[in-house]
């Protein structure tokens, strides 16, 4: 990668009439002002849809794009929709968060009547995009479904054909009208960004994309490649039913005998199992860390890598080569999974009793190799407790990693996170989004540590708390990350606006309230540019 500096702030967050951010006209104005700050690039999150709590890392699809991002504006300029229909797709109540429940209703709304008018030019391309691809094919299908059956997980469809992938059963769903209408506003999806990348490229400005490790278990993949995953056997399934009556029983008998607890209140009811406990061997997550005391339980299937080895990863390739035809880079989100990854019982309430298990390792990346030749556009998240094991497998496969300056500063700790420590072969970050922003990590830090950062920084005087884009505190911050030896450096939107812990993207392990900030075009005309073009200038980036 070109030695460079950008700036990571997803599309859901550009500012705009819709109540998110757009593949419209904003993105190719802040890839403008990116380019006339010296910038080389623009990072985001998944293009995925949102799942579960909004994210963007637990979609239905690890490859279908969010049609939330497509422009009303340029539905109307290709005779999709009228003005009027395009003045009802605005939200003005709060500029500065997503309702995604107005957002989910409005934009299919507006997108079947897109279809409705589509002309046969139009769809003969849809139709071509969706023949073309077996993944939209999957996602048409699974959408129909969900559509039909009032948005049940697909364990739980009537169908017992549908629910268990029977072939000719989702080959008939092709006469249905609803699996023609999600096909088309996939190829919407990918004919809109393809030409709003292109004029951001134009400007010299490249896209890091970002792709979760693992997938949804309500999701087409999983439903269509089931095979790829470590599903629950019948055995364990009646296993985890069982022991659920006998504890049940004891419980019932518990209570007419008057028994109580060892503090004398009432016994509680047996947990029922999870519902992902009687699909599911396994699943996925982080053993307790920084972020969070109980470890992270994602929830997301196990991939069978035996059975993955088997057919070279064709999955995974086609994965990435799709992901590839979307952004110019691409950060792989929890890469350490691919030396070893942690397992969890589909029925565990944390993750504490996780077991660390050996990943594909090396041999995904000679098979890697055989099909892209090179690993230049790839960037590893390798973030959260750093194993030898982890470290030598880095070292082999030899992209570059993540460095986070929010995690340096511990008084004494002469941390691989301090600027003076970087490789060259890495991106680094003042906070990612995960993280919260500068201002509100310098306001939540013990003092200790804030007065570290803030020496080794160069920043005197006493108004650290200061925020805003001319913030003294998060400038001198920023001015440190940019002297560094890493080839690029990244900081979030909230950083250069200088915002406080009200605008953080995202608090790992909790349930909501997160992936909904937005900013307006104001915050960003704000933004000292001259200050950044002067920064890149100086550093060489």
């Amino acid at each position: 990668m070109r030695r460079g500096g950008g700036v990571l702030m997803h599309i859901s967050s550009l500012p705009g009439p819709f109540g998110t951010g757009v593949m419209g006209q904003e993105a190719v104005d802040f890839a403008k002002q990116l380019a006339s700050q010296g910038m080389k690039y623009w990072q985001v999150l998944p293009f995925s849809y949102p799942g579960m709590g909004n994210s963007p890392y637990q979609s239905f699809s690890a490859f279908a794009g969010n049609w939330l991002f497509i422009d009303p504006r340029r539905l109307e300029s290709r005779g999709l929709l009228t003005p009027a229909e395009v003045q009802q797709a605005e939200y003005t109540q709060n500029k500065w968060r997503i309702d995604y429940d107005f957002l989910r209703t409005n934009r299919d709304e507006l997108l079947r009547k897109a279809f409705e008018r589509a002309d046969k030019e139009l769809l003969s391309k849809a139709d071509k995009f969706l023949k073309d691809n077996k993944w939209a094919q999957d996602v048409a299908a699974y959408q129909t479904v969900k559509d039909a059956d009032f948005g049940k997980p697909w364990w739980e469809w009537s169908d017992a054909r549908l629910k268990n992938y029977d072939k000719a059963a989702v080959a008939e769903l092709k006469n249905n009208p609803n699996y023609r209408y999600h096909g088309f506003v996939q190829y919407l999806f990918f004919d809109e960004w393809s030409q709003i990348k292109k004029e951001i490229n134009d400007l010299g400005i490249s896209i890091i994309g970002d792709i979760p490790f693992y997938v949804s278990g309500d999701s087409a993949d999983v439903w269509a490649s089931r095979d790829l995953f470590k599903m629950a056997s019948s055995a364990k399934t009646n296993k985890v039913l069982k022991d659920y009556e006998k504890a049940m029983d004891k419980y019932r008998k518990a209570l007419e005998k008057g028994d109580k607890d060892a503090d004398g209140e009432p016994l509680k009811e047996p947990r029922k199992p999870k519902p992902e406990a009687l699909v599911f061997e396994s699943v996925a997550g982080v053993p307790p860390d920084y972020f969070c005391a109980d470890g992270q339980l994602w929830g997301n299937p196990i991939y069978d890598w035996k059975k993955m080895k088997e057919d070279h990863y064709a999955w995974w390739m086609s994965r990435l080569e799709d992901n590839f035809k979307l952004f110019d880079y691409l950060r792989i989100d929890h890469f350490r999974a691919f030396s070893s990854y942690c397992e969890i019982d589909a029925n565990a309430e944390t993750a504490r009793d996780g077991k660390w298990i050996p990943g594909p390792g090396l041999d995904f990346f000679d098979e890697y190799d055989k099909k892209f030749k090179d690993r230049s556009r790839l960037i590893a998240e390798d973030l959260g407790e750093v194993t030898p094991d982890l470290a030598e497998f880095m070292g082999k496969v030899g992209i570059p990693g993540m460095r986070v300056m929010e995690f340096a500063f511990y008084p004494g700790d002469n941390s691989s996170f301090l600027p003076h420590n970087f490789d060259n072969n890495c991106v680094a970050y003042t906070g990612t989004h995960d993280n919260n922003t500068l201002l509100g990590w310098l306001w939540d830090s013990p003092e200790e540590v804030r007065k570290t950062c803030l020496e080794y920084c160069g920043f005197t005087g006493d108004n650290w708390g200061d925020g805003g884009t001319h913030s003294g505190s998060c400038r001198a911050i920023i001015r440190t990350l940019w002297m560094s030896h890493a080839d690029v450096t990244i900081i979030p939107i909230q950083d250069m606006l200088g915002y406080g812990g009200d605008t953080r993207m995202n608090v790992p392990g909790t349930p909501s309230g997160n992936w909904v900030v937005r900013f307006t075009k104001e915050d960003f005309d704000a933004i000292d540019n001259e200050w950044y073009k002067n920064l890149n200038r100086i550093y060489f980036r």
